[in-house]
């Protein structure tokens, strides 16, 4: 039997990236350190979806000589995470307040795509179907996703 986990995706800044999925919707399952790798592991998932879909968001400890943290950087080999909402406009609308961007806005009623700050493209879909409303009809794309 063949049962899917999680995604992964390494971060710079769990907490920022935290903050960032809690204003979709997702909430913290479980968190794991490891002092001994040097790593802390947590595990995100919408309300009723614990242990079905999840995200794992991985962060590597800066190294203890001081050096550089690990920078990520988006590769086209990794697509997106995508995650249906209640409201897509009002979920858009808490990212603009958070001060995230909304790379292709809802202008549909139905879809936009921002990304975390660690640049993880993120679709967002309506659940079930919106009149299409500003100031989402005309906002235009910005960057890329």
């Amino acid at each position: 039997m063949t049962q899917y986990l999680h995604s992964m995706i390494r971060v710079s800044d769990p907490d920022a990236t935290v903050a960032f999925f809690e204003l979709i919707g997702l909430k913290e399952v479980r968190r794991k350190e490891s002092e001994q790798g040097r790593f802390t592991l947590i595990f995100l998932a919408a309300p009723g979806e614990e242990g079905v879909a999840e995200v794992e968001l991985t962060y590597n400890w800066p190294p203890e000589d001081g050096s550089d943290a690990e920078h990520y950087e988006g590769g086209r080999n990794f697509g997106h995470l995508a995650y249906r909402v209640d409201d897509i406009y009002e979920t858009c609308q808490r990212l603009v307040d958070a001060g995230h961007t909304i790379n292709r806005p809802p202008r549909d009623g139905h879809m936009a795509f921002v990304r975390t700050p660690d640049g993880i493209s993120i679709e967002l879909l309506q659940d079930g179907y919106l009149q299409p409303a500003e100031p989402w009809a005309s906002m235009p794309n910005t960057g890329t996703w």
